[in-house]
């Protein structure tokens, strides 16, 4: 007969037989796991070096492109603007670089650069509306009608039309010299515009914008996106054409281009291009200028919603 010691002993036995089991048991599972947790590790790593030589490769073969598209740029348009005329807008957050690389485009295919204008952040802001709406009805020159639309974009390009572009039929000035001169000094006055030197009327007008990447952050992209597709709009309709040059993520939803792509009424008669900071977007908004000339109007870049690279490559 088994004593009651007997049964305590036989008991603690097999718990600590069960015990040193598990603790077995577990030392294993947790070497089989941390060995597995250890080649998902190396795996994971290898992957991200094969990634960031990928980057690193075709970040390369980019700058190549890139290096390429600038040294050929003046051949591919050589002669497409030759003696015609091109007012250059621009917006507050192009840079001086982008803006300085359009121009010398511009003159390597032969235009005339008969002015800049650059537009202030102010004159696009929901809060100033009123106070730009009341100036261009002030510097309004005798003679000039405004578009029957109330938004400040048509409005603004309603005045800055007229003053900067020549006549679509007869390609004469609109606006006598004096009277553009008063016009655009009191849009730089107000803070809502500087001019760069003297401004003559051109058939065609060329407005570039960075996109406001930065400015999204601060709220009120949205408008200032649809001030500039309408102004640019006007603008084309007010002379023999206009193309809307944006940068990089200008043809988002929010963008400028973007919201110039998604209304009818204006990617219809405007050309856009989204890509303008790269030198094959500056190509493609000169040859879109040529293209605006012959009466059509086409959208390029590297968005889903471009219709290709270039004028002449559509997809």
């Amino acid at each position: 007969m088994i004593s009651m010691r007997q049964h305590v002993i036989s008991l603690a036995a097999v718990l600590l037989a069960l015990g040193v089991g598990i603790v077995l048991g577990s030392t294993s599972l947790s070497e089989r796991v941390l060995s597995h947790v250890g080649e998902e590790r190396d795996s994971l790593s290898n992957q991200v070096d094969e990634l960031g030589a990928e980057r690193t490769a075709l970040r390369g073969e980019l700058d190549g492109v890139n290096r390429f598209s600038a040294a050929t740029a003046p051949l591919t348009v050589r002669g497409s603007l030759a003696d015609r005329g091109v007012v250059l807008y621009s917006t507050w957050d192009v840079s001086e670089q982008d803006r300085a690389g359009m121009r010398r485009l511009l003159e390597e295919s032969g235009a005339q650069v008969t002015g800049e204008v650059q537009l202030d952040r102010a004159v696009a802001e929901p809060d100033r509306a009123d106070q730009v709406r009341k100036l261009v009805t002030r510097l309004l020159p005798a003679g000039v009608q405004l578009p029957t639309a109330t938004d400040v974009g048509t409005l603004t390009g309603g005045l800055l039309g007229p003053l900067t572009m020549a006549d679509q039929g007869a390609g004469a000035p609109q606006i006598a010299p004096e009277e553009r001169a008063a016009a655009l000094t009191g849009l730089s006055e107000g803070g809502f515009a500087t001019v760069v030197g003297e401004v003559r009327p051109a058939p065609l007008a060329l407005v570039m914008t960075g996109g406001d990447q930065a400015g999204a952050e601060a709220g009120g992209a949205a408008d200032r996106a649809a001030f500039l597709a309408r102004f640019a709009s006007q603008l084309d309709r007010s002379g023999s054409g206009a193309v809307l040059a944006g940068a990089r993520g200008s043809a988002d939803g929010d963008g400028p281009v973007g919201v110039a792509r998604a209304d009818r009424a204006v990617s219809s008669v405007l050309s856009t291009v989204d890509n303008a900071d790269t030198p094959q977007g500056r190509v493609a908004a000169v040859l879109a200028l040529r293209e605006q000339l012959d009466g059509r109007a086409g959208h390029y870049g590297t968005a889903s919603s471009a219709q290709g690279a270039v004028p002449g490559v559509r997809d």
